[in-house]
């Protein structure tokens, strides 16, 4: 992507070296010699970036920032300075600043902050045009995916969402993205102009969800006054997302594969059948094959449905994507609240980073929107962030290797933790032991499921 960029330094040798090597990027990039030349050039074309001097003649650089703000409230500013102070630092950010740099003979350093700036320029730029077109949210080119795992994915989906027919079934944990990958296959394929429909499975009560997929005519049953389409023509040349499949009953099941095998369907009350085009994306956070052995789901629907399947990695199997992922989220938030927040702070972003997310994505988007909430400077801060990330209890167990044994160590300072505090700590290295897997982690601690969620569910709301 191409920027417009203004260098202002009053040493030709700098200004001239940083034009060249922001050219050398393909940049279109201007030069000034004064805040006073920069401020007369901003009514002309407003940049993307100003890469701004802190001791110059005339104005310095902060009383051109001072002045520039109300011109150019969304350009990104960042301080030159071979003479730079803690406090310089610190006024710069307060007028909004985004970063602020010592100036080096072989700009070396310069190299990683104007590239992180330039990366969220331009996402910021991929956003807006997003907000202005929605569908485009969905496109491949706007998908990011810095992770191996996901570039896998995504370079597999490019292949399915081509073809209009194959049924796709997308595995994972609670909130790893399965619904916004339905939609991502829905707008890059053939039934991009048709409708995509989603229905949460587990949402609809059990006796409403035959007649909310099916639709019913008049006189079907007590209360069916008038005729009803159901979500399946109402997915007719488009798409049908069914999530949490997994938890449908057995009943359903079979109706839904005779709509897979036969392609039509049965209005309640009806006696035509009518034929129905749409392709079936399934989701669900159960281990299927798992669910089948047990008797639990049809094998023969499981079949039908894993025609093309994908399994979207929990995020703490992803951690290169979490940096983009919360920039993207900060911007998004910034837009609906209307925040002027540039970038989040390094120490905040390594907690971040460092931050386990059993929710996933959707608990990552969560942490930003509380933290957008609470911010009002430039800069999302550690201070934003809620106390789970900020305040990391020290370890009181600890796992080590005894040949090829794993074992758990208690390291309790007498009368430091509480036992409530000791269960939470053994719980939590266990279910990290087990890959966040819950079935696992309740078989090593000795419990049901059903007792490790109630502990985890104790240890939320505390």
């Amino acid at each position: 992507m191409q920027l417009t960029i203004f260098v202002t330094d009053d040493e030709p040798a700098i200004r001239n070296a940083i034009i060249k090597r922001l050219t050398r990027k393909h940049h279109r990039v201007a030069g000034f010699e004064s805040g006073d030349a920069l401020l007369a050039a901003l009514p002309q074309e407003i940049p993307d970036l100003i890469l701004l001097d802190l001791k110059m003649p005339g104005l310095s650089g902060l009383e051109t920032l001072r002045k520039l703000r109300p011109l150019a409230p969304h350009t990104l500013v960042i301080l030159l300075t071979a003479y730079g102070t803690v406090q310089d630092a610190v006024d710069a950010m307060k007028l909004g600043a985004y970063d602020f740099l010592i100036k080096t003979v072989d700009l070396d350093a310069m190299e990683p902050v104007l590239d992180r700036a330039i990366d969220l320029l331009s996402l910021r730029r991929r956003l807006a045009v997003e907000t202005e077109h929605h569908d485009s949210q969905y496109a491949l080119s706007s998908l990011d995916a810095q992770s191996p795992v996901m570039q896998n994915v995504l370079s597999q989906v490019r292949d399915v969402a081509s073809n209009p027919k194959s049924s796709v079934l997308l595995l994972g944990e609670t909130g790893t993205g399965k619904e916004y990958l339905a939609r991502v296959l829905h707008h890059n394929g053939a039934r991009a102009s048709g409708p995509f429909i989603g229905v949460n499975c587990t949402a609809l009560p059990r006796e409403l969800f035959e007649s909310e997929l099916f639709g019913f005519e008049r006189g079907a049953f007590t209360g069916a006054v008038q005729r009803k389409i159901g979500l399946l023509e109402k997915a007719e040349g488009g798409s049908l997302f069914l999530d949490e499949i997994g938890d449908l009953d057995l009943t359903m099941q079979a109706k839904l594969l005779r709509v897979i095998q036969e392609r039509t369907i049965r209005r309640l009350g009806g006696t035509d059948d009518i034929v129905v085009d749409f392709r079936l994306i399934a989701a669900t956070n159960r281990d299927l094959k798992k669910t089948v052995a047990e008797g639990r789901f049809r094998e023969d629907l499981y079949f039908r449905l894993n025609v093309v399947s994908f399994e979207l990695p929990p995020l703490r199997k992803r951690v290169e994507d979490i940096e983009p992922l919360c920039r993207r989220a900060v911007i998004r938030y910034g837009k609906e609240f209307g925040k002027d927040v540039v970038d989040i702070e390094p120490d905040a972003m390594t907690l971040l980073r460092e931050y386990a997310y059993p929710g996933n994505i959707r608990e990552l988007h969560n942490i930003i929107e509380r933290a957008m909430i609470f911010c009002h400077g430039k800069m999302l801060s550690v201070d934003n962030l809620p106390a789970e990330l900020r305040q990391r209890p020290e370890s009181v167990v600890v796992t080590i290797l005894e040949g090829e044994e794993r074992m758990l160590r208690l390291e309790s300072k007498l009368g430091k933790q509480s036992l409530a505090d000791i269960e939470q700590a053994i719980i939590q290295e266990v279910l990290r032991l087990s890959d966040y897997n819950k079935t696992t982690a309740a078989r090593y601690l000795g419990l049901t499921r059903f007792a490790l969620d109630r502990r985890l569910k104790k240890i939320a709301d505390e």
